[in-house]
């Protein structure tokens, strides 16, 4: 590795992308915008190229952990509204 380049923080990233998989959303959002910012740097080459693939793979599970808990999101409220009516009528 070259002294002037960053080190990658591939495997923080990774590691963030699979905790927002499995249990805590806003870690996705973080590992999706680390990994926007680590690529760039590689990109670049302001940055350790060697952890590439372990970037891109954390940005992929955060931007899968947002996006689920998102369409979650969206299918509880729609539920909620529709059970809001539904309860008014059993009354």
């Amino acid at each position: 590795m070259n002294a002037n380049l960053q080190a990658h923080r591939g495997t923080l990233i990774l590691v963030l992308g699979i905790v927002g998989l499995v249990c805590c959303f806003p870690v996705g959002i973080a590992a999706w915008i680390m990994g926007n910012g680590d690529l760039k740097a590689m990109a670049e080459g302001r940055m350790d190229p060697t952890g590439e693939g372990m970037t891109k793979a954390g940005k992929i599970c955060g931007i899968i952990s947002v996006v689920l808990n998102c369409i979650g999101i969206v299918i509880w409220i729609a539920m909620l509204a529709l059970a809001i009516p539904m309860g008014a009528m059993n009354q």
